[in-house]
């Protein structure tokens, strides 16, 4: 992601890392909507450079095959114009709290592969957000959309 930024800059405003598949938000630069460009040297990049590390045991479809592709993502990825403050806290509590949500840990603090630890330093998020009760995230668009 860093060597992307370089050259095609945005900033990540809020991101996770679970197993098979990530949310984050990206703020890019006024006047910049290529979010493609960005995710794929991204993709391409990291497989380049970790997918004989991760060693996936994945089977390749004959189409990929043809392509010369592997197997670490998706060929698509999810886009939205957050809409408005309400929106963007709606994403931001669906992301970190996706770990949870998919059973990895019991609480978003759990989870180490989360922007979640930076915002409860910045005083956004509190320590326990997400412990005793589930956030309100069950109607947002993005549960339908993401996976």
């Amino acid at each position: 992601m860093n060597r992307v930024r370089q050259k095609y800059p945005f900033k990540i405003d809020v991101f996770v890392l679970l197993p098979e598949h990530f949310h984050c938000i990206l703020t890019l630069p006024e006047g910049d909507s290529d979010f493609a460009t960005r995710w794929r040297l991204i993709k391409y990049l990291v497989t380049k450079r970790y997918a004989d590390k991760l060693a996936l045991q994945y089977p390749i479809s004959e189409s990929r095959q043809k392509r010369g592709e592997r197997n670490l993502w998706q060929r698509r990825f999810w886009e939205h114009l957050i809409r408005d403050d309400r929106d963007y806290e709606n994403h931001c509590n669906y992301i970190h709290y996706n770990p949870v949500k998919h059973g990895l840990c019991n609480s978003p603090q759990d989870w180490k592969y989360s922007s979640y630890h930076r915002l409860v330093k910045q005083n956004i998020y509190s320590k326990d957000w997400g412990t005793s009760e589930v956030p309100n995230i069950k109607n947002l668009i993005i549960d339908k959309e993401f996976e």
